[in-house]
C-alpha cells in the first residue's frame, strides 16, 4: 500500500484549498507513479478542484496544479468574460435596472472576482518534512484582464470563445509579436474579426517583415 503523507501548509493557508484558494473541505491525495522521484501527498483542497484533480492521472503536483486551472478557465469563461467586458464602474452605471437586468447588475462583478481570484490562486510550496515536493514555480504565464492563463493556447482558447475571435490567428500573432504584447495581438485578432485567411495571412506576414527589420 502507498503511504500517503500530509503536506504542511502556512498557518495562514491550513484551512484552504492549494488549487484555488477557497475554503477547503477534504484532501487531494496525489498517487505519484514514480515515488523515488516525487512521493505521494495528501494536500488540502475544495471539492470541485479536487474532482477535478482525480479525473485523470498525473506525474505530478505540478500537472494537476495546470489541469484544475485550466478546466476552472473553461468552466467560469462566461465570469471571467465579465471582466474583459465591463468595469466595476461601468457596471454600476450601466442602467440595468428591469427585473432579469438588474440581478446581473448585482452580482456579475462579484462573479468575475470570485472566478478570477480562484483561476489566480498562487497556492504555496508544497512540503512534507521539510523536503518541498512542489516549490510554486508554475512556469511562464500570460495576464491579460487581470486574469493569469499557464499557456499561450489556453489563453487564445479562452478569448476565442469569449471574445468570436480566431484561435490560430491569436497564436500565430503572439508568436510574432511576444508574449507582453498579448494585448495588442487581441486587439489586432479582433480587428481583423471578419478577415478571410488570406487577408490575414498578409498581416502575418507583413509583421514578419516588420520583426526582421
Amino acid at each position: 500500500m502507498t503511504e500517503i503523507a500530509i503536506a504542511e501548509a502556512p498557518f495562514d493557508k491550513r484551512h484552504l484549498c492549494w488549487f484555488c484558494e477557497e475554503p477547503a473541505d477534504g484532501l487531494f491525495h496525489f498517487i505519484s507513479p514514480r515515488e523515488h522521484e516525487h512521493p505521494s501527498v495528501a494536500i488540502s483542497a475544495c471539492k470541485e478542484c479536487r474532482l477535478i484533480a482525480k479525473s485523470r492521472e498525473l506525474d505530478s503536483l505540478y500537472e494537476c496544479r495546470m489541469l484544475v486551472k485550466d478546466t476552472l478557465i473553461q468552466r467560469y469563461a462566461k465570469h471571467l468574460a465579465i471582466g474583459s467586458n465591463w468595469t466595476k464602474a461601468e457596471l454600476e452605471d450601466s442602467g440595468f435596472d428591469c427585473k432579469i437586468l438588474g440581478g446581473f447588475k448585482k452580482s456579475a462583478w462579484f462573479m468575475y472576482e470570485v472566478a478570477r481570484d480562484r483561476v489566480n490562486a498562487a497556492g504555496w510550496p508544497v512540503s512534507v518534512n521539510g523536503l518541498v515536493i512542489d516549490d510554486g514555480s508554475h512556469g511562464a504565464e500570460i495576464e491579460h484582464d487581470g486574469v493569469k492563463f499557464t499557456t499561450l493556447t489556453g489563453a487564445a482558447r479562452h478569448f476565442s470563445h469569449t471574445q468570436g475571435l480566431d484561435e490560430q490567428f491569436i497564436c500565430a500573432l503572439v508568436k510574432l509579436l511576444g508574449r507582453q504584447r498579448f494585448a495588442y495581438a487581441l486587439r489586432l485578432a479582433s480587428l481583423y474579426r471578419a478577415a478571410n485567411s488570406r487577408q490575414k495571412q498578409e498581416l502575418l506576414s507583413e509583421l514578419h517583415e516588420d520583426e526582421q527589420r
